[in-house]
């Protein structure tokens, strides 16, 4: 979010500014967040066409339009899908130097600064709930189609880029495991994430949704063997808030709550599915907030437990405290955890490109870009070709990346 200095998000909180059209959003028609931007910004009623006909565009109907398919539930095992990943792994111990004991303050506290960017996401998603969303909001907010254009483009790429980031990330793990040349273990992972992305909607949430519950799982399989090998994890919630105004302690409190922050970010990434989500205008608000209140509570969660298990010391020291917190209190060897976080690479794979698609389908429709990547497959109802173009370019970089480095 451009607020929060996140470039997935850049768009949301500058769409709100325009006061919008008289739609019903996620807090109802004419609803307290637009009638409070037109007063503040003292701004006219700013009014974009609606999304083009299929006359207009020379395409079938059924070439135009994504199917709504998927529920709440789904909504949110999505959301958690691109919210929860590498993140809270890499953080857990850089956010525990920072803080100390008082870490879980700094994870709360980032919680509690997303809300904002959730709250606008949830009543614009509500207002436009078509793909490219992002780049919706800002054409509908400033009534400028090259913005829409310049913002779409940055979603998807920040979309192939983040799939190819993940991938190399995983890089190391995979090549030791599969023995093959990286070019065809890059496409091999690639290419099957994008057959996944591009099954119908109901099966491309399913099966992240089963790879995120996997994520899930490690997550609460850490606080509960936490909880069974007798960890004080509620004395150690008890001296997390910090009793004193010392300004080093809060200081270190809130550089914690920064990079805490980044362990959130990907749950805008819903608005993505707009278009194939039931009656959006609820789902899609009651399904933001809820991953973020979830997260949020996970994360608490596994931040209490790894300081209930390790000493500070032993915590600035080791690579991986969570890994250290996992062994110990489960009594499972490291391959376990491995072996999640690649159900964890696979899942982030998978719904980058699926957002990524589903950007590009959104901006061709509305004659951005060449109209075949509008095409939507008559079985699946997915934009199959948008997908592969995103997954073509993601290995692409992949490619030149590792070949770059050997």
């Amino acid at each position: 979010m451009f607020s929060f200095a996140t470039a997935p998000q850049l768009a949301l909180p500058l769409g709100l500014l325009a006061g919008l059209r008289p739609v019903d959003g996620a807090f109802g028609a004419g609803s307290i967040n637009a009638k409070i931007g037109l007063r503040l910004l003292n701004c006219a009623e700013i009014r974009v066409g609606p999304v083009e006909t299929a006359a207009e565009s020379g395409l079938p109907m059924a070439e135009l339009t994504l199917r709504r398919r998927i529920g709440l539930a789904q909504v949110v095992l999505y959301g958690l899908g691109v919210t929860i990943g590498a993140g809270i792994y890499a953080l857990v111990g850089s956010t525990i130097s920072l803080a100390c004991v008082h870490a879980p303050v700094a994870f709360v506290l980032a919680g509690l600064i997303m809300v904002f960017s959730a709250a606008c996401f949830a009543e614009l998603s509500g207002r436009y709930p078509y793909a490219a969303a992002e780049a919706r909001f800002v054409r509908e907010g400033f009534a400028s189609r090259a913005r829409f254009v310049v913002v779409g483009l940055g979603v998807a790429m920040i979309g192939i880029v983040s799939a190819a980031a993940i991938v190399h990330g995983a890089f190391g793990y995979l090549s030791s495991a599969v023995p093959l040349s990286p070019p065809v273990l890059l496409a091999l992972v690639i290419g099957g994430c994008a057959i996944v992305a591009s099954m119908g909607i109901q099966s491309s949430v399913g099966i992240a949704g089963v790879l995120t519950l996997v994520e899930i799982g490690c997550l609460l399989l850490i606080i509960g063997g936490g909880l069974w090998a007798g960890r004080d994890i509620a004395g150690q919630a008890a001296l997390a808030v910090p009793a004193t105004l010392s300004l080093p302690v809060w200081a270190g409190v809130m550089a914690a709550s920064l990079l805490a922050f980044f362990a959130f970010i990907g749950f805008g990434d819903v608005v993505s599915i707009a278009e194939e989500t039931t009656n959006p205008q609820n789902t899609l608000a009651l399904g933001i907030f809820l991953t973020l209140g979830i997260t949020t509570l996970l994360y608490l969660g596994v931040v209490l437990t790894v300081l209930a298990t390790n000493d500070l010391a032993e915590i600035a020291s080791h690579p991986s405290p969570l890994t250290l917190a996992f062994t110990r209190n489960t009594g499972l060897p490291e391959i376990v955890l491995v072996a999640i976080a690649s159900a964890a690479t696979l899942n982030g794979v998978i719904v980058q490109i699926l957002m990524a698609g589903r950007v590009i389908f959104g901006m061709a429709r509305d004659r951005e870009l060449p109209g075949r990547l509008a095409r939507l497959s008559p079985r699946t109802a997915t934009p199959v070709f948008a997908t592969m173009v995103c997954a073509v370019a993601c290995i692409g970089l992949l490619v030149a990346g590792v070949l770059a480095e050997a």
